[in-house]
């Protein structure tokens, strides 16, 4: 008696009948398939332009200076309540006028800190720190 042979191939005809049963019921149903328009956010629709920050410079001896960038950029020396007083000022006529520090780098983070803190007790919505980059 002969022994038989193990074949070692794979039958591809049952993947073949799968794959074009698939083809045909997505050849169906994608024509019944609704298309959603997405509403993509156009450059020209800004109702306002952004407003200039104000910016709270923290010098080495930890002197404070305040800046409005949206008229004259002059900086004036104030001290930590009449900063307050000119920043709530400008607050009350645009509330989403931003507010930014910037520390000298040889002041302590504790006094760039206590600025921020004071700032957020003071209700402003928006304080960012201002940072320079390096030139690599």
């Amino acid at each position: 008696m002969r022994q038989r042979r193990l074949k070692n191939e794979i039958n591809v005809v049952p993947y073949i009948d799968v794959m074009l049963v698939l083809l045909v019921i997505f050849m169906v149903t994608a024509p019944m398939m609704t298309t959603s328009t997405i509403d993509v956010p156009s450059v020209g629709k800004a109702a306002t332009s952004p407003t200039a920050p104000l910016e709270v410079s923290i010098k080495a001896d930890q002197t404070l200076m305040l800046a409005d960038r949206s008229g004259n950029a002059k900086e004036i020396r104030v001290d930590r309540k009449e900063m307050m007083v000119l920043i709530k000022a400008a607050q009350a006529k645009n509330p989403e006028q931003p507010v930014l520090i910037a520390g000298d780098k040889n002041v302590k983070y504790e006094a760039v800190l206590s600025v921020m803190d004071e700032l957020q007790r003071a209700n402003v919505k928006r304080v960012g720190l201002l940072v320079q980059t390096t030139g690599k």
